[in-house]
């Protein structure tokens, strides 16, 4: 039996070729976009401008996905929600929505567990399963969006997994949340975050898209990052900040360093000033961030004094440095804590304050 494709699987291109190789004119693939995406139609049927005819046959070649809820929780504390999204081969996956004023973001994933083991991330305990479809990634955005029963204001694809290690599906997923018939975010609103892939941070430069881009760096020395982020052995922070550069001389937008400080690990004044003198020549924004445990007990966060002296050492350098506030811990929703399953401690890089 053939398998049906899945209609949010294709780009704009991807769905005008199927509706043209039906024999059916291009601009019914325009009608069924607007019907996906910005009526957020899951039923054929409903498709009133579509011939009865051609109905009938979409739905013997075709389908519409959408994810199964299978757990759903509240933070009382920011209103900040966690989803678990039950996948069609019985997998899960988690995506957040963090309101935060006139600002609702909803933080998506891009693989079932992450394969990088960065010793500070709870997925990476629960290991590698396979990369999202394009339809899996778009539908925690619509998903969501219904469930809250407003449109996001931003995008951030900073939960599970390495985003650039399911590029061609998210890059895919992306435009479809970004157009501006459909779901209609704005590149602006929407970033990616890498742990730090070289090549493929030179390949997105390379091909000019205009979705932010944040990198998780979280150490200064090579010893230090290797040991909390494994990728290091594989791109040190040489290379890393070689490919840094070659986006921030062709981005439209400054790229962001995301910087976890972690007790007695990375949070020193020598850090700081290591720190300052790496990034003092690329365009950029700094976000620290308060290290999330997470049911990790080999690391703690900063102590505030610390925090405070580090703070105001990278302050000095000239780019926007800001202390990012958690939001959604009380339920596990904060930075490194999406792991995907009910009990264990879910839900990855959450929190936000006056971020993209």
């Amino acid at each position: 039996m053939t398998r049906k494709t899945d209609l949010k699987s294709l780009s704009r291109e991807g769905l005008t070729a199927f509706i043209s190789g039906l024999e059916e004119k291009p601009f019914r693939a325009e009608q069924i976009w607007n019907w996906l995406y910005a009526r957020g139609v899951s039923d054929f049927q409903h498709m009133t401008n579509l011939s009865k005819a051609f109905r009938e046959r979409l739905e013997t070649v075709a389908c519409i996905s959408r994810l199964e809820l299978e757990d759903r929780q509240v933070s009382k504390k920011t209103g900040t929600v966690k989803y678990l999204w039950r996948l069609e081969d019985g997998r899960e996956v988690e995506s957040v929505y963090i309101p935060d004023g006139n600002r609702h973001t909803i933080c998506i994933s891009t693989q079932v567990g992450c394969a990088l083991g960065c010793d500070i991330c709870a997925t990476a305990r629960i290991g590698f399963t396979r990369d999202l479809t394009v339809s899996e990634i778009v539908n925690q955005v619509m998903d969501t969006a219904a469930d809250m029963g407003r449109k996001p204001t931003n995008i951030v694809v900073m939960g599970m997994g390495e985003p650039f290690l399911n590029y061609d599906n998210l890059i895919t997923a992306l435009y479809i949340i970004n157009s501006r018939d459909g779901l209609a975010v704005s590149h602006r609103r929407i970033t990616i975050s890498t742990a730090g892939i070289a090549p493929l941070i030179r390949r997105y430069a390379g091909e000019g898209h205009p979705f932010k881009l944040a990198i998780s760096l979280h150490a200064t020395t090579d010893s230090v990052r290797s040991r909390i982020m494994p990728i290091n052995r594989k791109y040190p922070l040489k290379d890393l900040m070689a490919a840094a550069g070659v986006y921030a001389r062709t981005a439209r937008d400054r790229l962001t360093f995301e910087y976890v400080l972690i007790d007695g690990i990375n949070d020193s004044k020598e850090d700081a000033r290591r720190l300052r003198n790496m990034l003092r020549t690329i365009p950029c924004k700094v976000n620290l961030i308060s290290y999330n445990a997470g049911g990790n007990s080999r690391y703690a966060a900063s102590p505030p004094e610390r925090v405070r002296v580090f703070t105001d050492e990278i302050r000095h350098l000239l780019a926007p440095v800001t202390l990012r506030l958690s939001r959604g811990d009380d339920i596990n929703g904060a930075c490194g804590q999406l792991a995907g399953k009910k009990g264990r401690s879910p839900i990855g890089n959450t929190e936000t304050e006056d971020r993209p």
